[in-house]
């Protein structure tokens, strides 16, 4: 395989090394099977889910279950279940292409998808004994079983490994008996199997176990929640009395609960970030379709800038998020061949891979969810009154959005932890952000080069900018960690700081070098308005990194440092050609509009 010869950049290296475009996967590069795979489950989503949208808002939980049954033939639950186990077997970037274009009819169809391949079916296929994996997987493969996922409590939430619910081994050493109580359950009301996180003695860690629902072993639910979006999601409260699991059911070992449940949450990110990329799409879509058709002082809403500018900015965070999710699929699937080529076993392999990229998982559930906010606010706002009615679709995609930026570790866990784990990585000695942190300083502390630089290739400048961007991270970052050490977790509000500069950093690069790679390909006519939207995203990112850079300095530094550091934010941050930022958003819109549909 060819992934497996060139030098693949390992999670969080971004920073510190230089991508070429020729190395990252972009959605043009899909194959024909990826193709047709994408064709099916559009059919599916428009047929089956969006066709019927008035009876999900109407909490039609049948219906969802319904739906759940017919994706399940189709072989969807299955698309990431090796074939040996009744799946289809498919490469992670086709799983997140599935997870995609199956999630944008309604969140309430895609939080239960979600719940049940994700958090309900991949801890058996990754930590499964052998046996488990041959009696629970195949069922759960083809949807004659649900599946859900049970590690919120009342007194639980962020602080996963905190919960009460408890396992008590039988005298005879046969069964675990288990007590407690667990909330926020999707697919509670519909499935046959839940994977339990509960405490045996008085562990440090919580430990899993497979447990079937099963009424007459002490399972009682609560009410179905009412909820403000993902309406027809079944989600309810879970109550253990006394309910007894065999030992066989103990998922891995004794104690590796929270070990499963941070891993099962990173590929629960970045499938999540793919489930808002197509609702990102659709909403847009919508809003263009009717900015269009709506007409005000005799002329179509969509030829007002005003209309423009939102209608641009939707399709280039649209872009920038398909562009960074698929870069960080294709780069997981390629860790995956690697350890697989090299005698991993295809459980270690896909464990291993996906826990490289955690911090691209984590950039990407945040950045992704709150960009399809943003979409479904600008969506009822080009409707107008009409926006706010159930009538049409925008205030439904609003609602079903806001469990996003919550769901899968709260944005303020994500945003921190994407800082963390890069300080940990960087400890460790696999990612050096010392080396380069330490050539930031000594910068600041040298003249700046005055050297005219020749920006006449295409994106030379953007590249050069986000180089600096790096900069602005590592003097920020490298600051902070050599103030504040092992403390630095304390700091919260200055971690915020550092991962929106992150966030930026990986989200507009990855949308510059998909353009770049594209426009290589097809030409740079071809691409207009594909750069135009790589431009547009970073000259925002630009201002973001700006706040957040000096939000940051002025907060932890003084006197001479901090205005040694402010000069420095200000020559990384500064570009030498501005973009017509109007004429970006014009030239995005115009295409829109010629489209009438997001056409990228």
């Amino acid at each position: 395989m060819e992934t497996v010869e060139k030098e693949l950049l390992r999670g969080g290296q971004f920073l510190v090394k230089e991508s070429n475009c020729e190395d990252i996967f972009t959605p043009e590069d899909f194959n024909e099977e990826q193709q047709m795979m994408k064709e099916a489950v559009m059919e599916f989503n428009d047929r089956e889910v969006i066709a019927h949208r008035e009876r999900f808002e109407k909490k039609d939980y049948a219906f969802t279950e319904e739906c759940m049954r017919k994706a399940g033939e189709l072989g969807f639950l299955g698309v990431a279940v090796p074939e040996e186990y009744g799946g289809l077997g498919m490469g992670f970037v086709s799983t997140m292409l599935v997870c995609d274009y199956i999630s944008s009819g309604t969140g309430s169809f895609s939080t239960a998808f979600g719940a049940h391949t994700g958090i309900g079916t991949m801890p058996i296929t990754l930590y499964g004994t052998e046996e488990q994996k041959q009696k629970y997987v195949p069922q759960l493969a083809t949807g004659e079983w649900f599946g859900a996922y049970c590690l919120t409590e009342p007194g639980a939430g962020s602080d996963a490994n905190s919960g009460k619910t408890t396992a008590e081994l039988s005298a005879d050493g046969k069964t675990y008996k288990i007590n407690g109580q667990k909330m926020w359950i999707s697919n509670a009301g519909f499935c046959k199997l839940f994977i339990v996180f509960a405490r045996i003695e008085n562990d440090k860690n919580i430990t899993g176990f497979i447990v079937e629902n099963d009424p007459s072993n002490g399972i009682t639910l609560g009410e179905e929640e009412h909820k403000l979006g993902i309406r027809a999601s079944s989600t309810r409260q879970v109550f253990f009395n006394d309910t007894v699991v065999p030992v066989e059911n103990m998922l891995a070992g004794r104690g590796e609960g929270f070990k499963i449940a941070m891993n099962a949450l990173n590929v629960g990110r970045i499938k999540l970030a793919a489930a808002c990329l197509d609702s990102q799409r659709r909403i847009t879509t919508t809003a263009i379709q009717y900015a269009t058709e709506r007409k005000q002082f005799k002329t179509p809403i969509a030829d007002f800038g005003a209309i423009k500018s939102k209608l641009a900015e939707m399709a280039a965070s649209a872009y920038a998020g398909e562009s960074a999710s698929y870069r960080a699929a294709k780069n997981i699937e390629d860790r995956i061949a690697i350890r697989q080529a090299s005698g991993n076993t295809h459980q270690e392999a896909e464990l291993k891979g996906v826990e490289e990229y955690a911090i691209e998982c984590s950039i990407l559930k945040v950045a992704v969810s709150e960009d399809v906010q943003n979409c479904a606010d600008e969506g009822i706002q080009i409707f107008g009154g009409m926006g706010f009615s159930e009538e049409t679709p925008m205030e439904a995609a609003w609602r079903d959005a806001r469990i996003a930026r919550i769901y899968e570790g709260t944005n303020e866990i994500n945003r921190m932890l994407s800082v963390g784990m890069l300080v940990k990585k960087a400890m460790k000695g696999h990612v050096d952000l010392l080396g380069p942190a330490m050539k930031v300083a000594d910068e600041l502390m040298g003249i700046p080069s005055f050297d005219v630089q020749d920006y006449s290739e295409l994106f030379s400048e953007e590249k050069d900018l986000i180089t600096r961007l790096k900069k602005v991270f590592l003097m920020v970052a490298g600051s902070a960690v050599q103030k504040f050490g092992p403390d630095l977790e304390q700091h919260q509000q200055l971690l915020m700081n550092a991962s929106n500069i992150l966030i930026e950093i990986y989200m507009a690069e990855s949308a510059i070098l998909r353009t770049e790679k594209n426009a290589k390909r097809f030409g740079e006519e071809a691409q207009k308005e594909q750069i135009a939207m790589a431009q547009l995203y970073l000259f925002n990112a630009v201002e973001i990194i700006k706040k957040n850079g000096m939000e940051g300095i002025i907060s932890f530094a003084e006197g001479d440092e901090q205005k040694m550091m402010l000069m420095g934010l200000k020559r990384f941050t500064k570009y030498t050609n501005y973009p017509n930022v109007v004429e970006l958003r014009n030239t995005i819109a115009e295409k829109l509009k010629a489209e009438n549909k997001y056409c990228f």
